[in-house]
């Protein structure tokens, strides 16, 4: 594969890649740069988390890329997830990595590191403090969204650490490409601003799409990055993800009541799901449908899928019908995969956890 094959993969991946002129210039000079994701580990996964990820990992590393996951116990501390007990955090953690596993990601080329050992190697704490002396108060507390959080007024002091921290990640981690969430980006551009001040360099950020939750955005959203925050994936409202566990009449349920309007693309969750897992995982999709509706059509590509939506020719239940049985078999490795052993002892500890956000 060329660089500009290489290229081409990684844009799949990319929503947003800063720049695409650095990117170019190290794939041509280097056969295998490292690149990293990170998660908090916090209640059980969703789609997202899982599937798609998979995806956009098992992209990377077909591009040549050395992919690290980070398995943010720390992060997760700080974050107050599951009650800030870190045992619990920990053996949710191992599950995070098992339902990986059961997903489909190329595990076997993956690193998994986690923030308990990283944070132990020599120089971090003081890459993280130099991060801090380099940055105002009010540039940290720009990236609070990067903890789920639409207010800086919510932050706790640990929280403040945070976005430190998980710069200071990226060049403990030696990674040339930080390949996280949209959400992540404003702690990516901190560590590319502050990099080469403190003698370490300007990673490249790859920025991978999210994947809208279910449920419609509140009356309170008043512009496209708080109806994107509003309709974000969350486990404190289980209705607005598929759970990898989730069971089929969970998922035919969710997916009946999902934001799906009429004709429109915008902000469509069920869309999403079509684009980015339904012709990822299948390269078709098949709807059926009563033959007095139009009977069965088949679409090869989304865009066929979205311009027959758009007018009108497809009605959004018949989407939302064919949509939950894809989803339905996506899920069924992991289901069977935790139905019985050490697998499914563990996802009963993550469960009786209670997650409440």
């Amino acid at each position: 594969m060329n660089t500009e094959q290489r290229i081409a993969l990684i844009k799949q991946v990319g929503e947003e890649i800063v720049t695409e002129q650095e990117l170019f210039e190290l794939l041509d000079r280097k056969k295998q740069p490292i690149a990293y994701d990170g998660f908090e580990p916090s209640g059980q996964m969703h789609i997202a988390q899982a599937v798609f990820r998979t995806i956009n990992v098992n992209k990377m590393i077909k591009a040549g890329v050395k992919f690290k996951i980070l398995v943010a116990d720390w992060f997760a501390l700080m974050n107050n997830k599951l009650g800030g007990d870190l045992e619990k955090i920990r053996t949710t953690g191992d599950y995070f990595i098992e339902m990986w596993k059961a997903s489909g990601m190329e595990t076997g080329k993956v690193e998994f590191v986690w923030a308990k050992d990283l944070v132990r190697k020599p120089g971090h704490w003081k890459t993280t403090i130099d991060i801090a002396r380099n940055s105002t108060v009010k540039r940290i507390m720009r990236c609070s969204q990067i903890m789920g959080r639409k207010s800086s007024e919510e932050l706790s002091a640990a929280q403040i650490i945070y976005p430190c921290m998980q710069a200071a990640d990226i060049f403990h981690l030696k990674c040339d490409i930080a390949q996280l969430g949209m959400d992540q980006r404003k702690v990516n551009m901190l560590a590319r601003e502050v990099g080469p001040k403190i003698g370490f360099w300007k990673p490249i950020v790859v920025s991978h799409h999210m994947l809208l939750g279910l449920t419609p955005p509140s009356s309170s959203a008043k512009d496209s990055a708080d109806i994107l925050l509003d309709m974000k994936m969350s486990k404190s409202k289980p209705d607005s993800a598929i759970f990898m566990t989730d069971s089929k009449e969970d998922v035919e349920r969710k997916i009946k009541k999902a934001y799906c309007p009429e004709k429109i693309v915008e902000n469509n969750p069920i869309l999403e799901y079509c684009r980015h897992l339904v012709f990822e995982k299948n390269k078709k999709m098949r709807i059926e449908r009563p033959q007095k509706f139009g009977g069965n059509i088949e679409f090869n590509s989304y865009a066929e899928l979205e311009a027959s939506f758009v007018k009108g020719d497809l009605h959004p239940m018949d989407l939302k019908n064919a949509t939950a049985g894809y989803i339905d078999k996506m899920l069924e490795p992991a289901r069977e995969h935790f139905s019985k052993g050490k697998p499914k002892k563990l996802l009963e500890q993550v469960q009786s956890f209670n997650v409440t956000r």
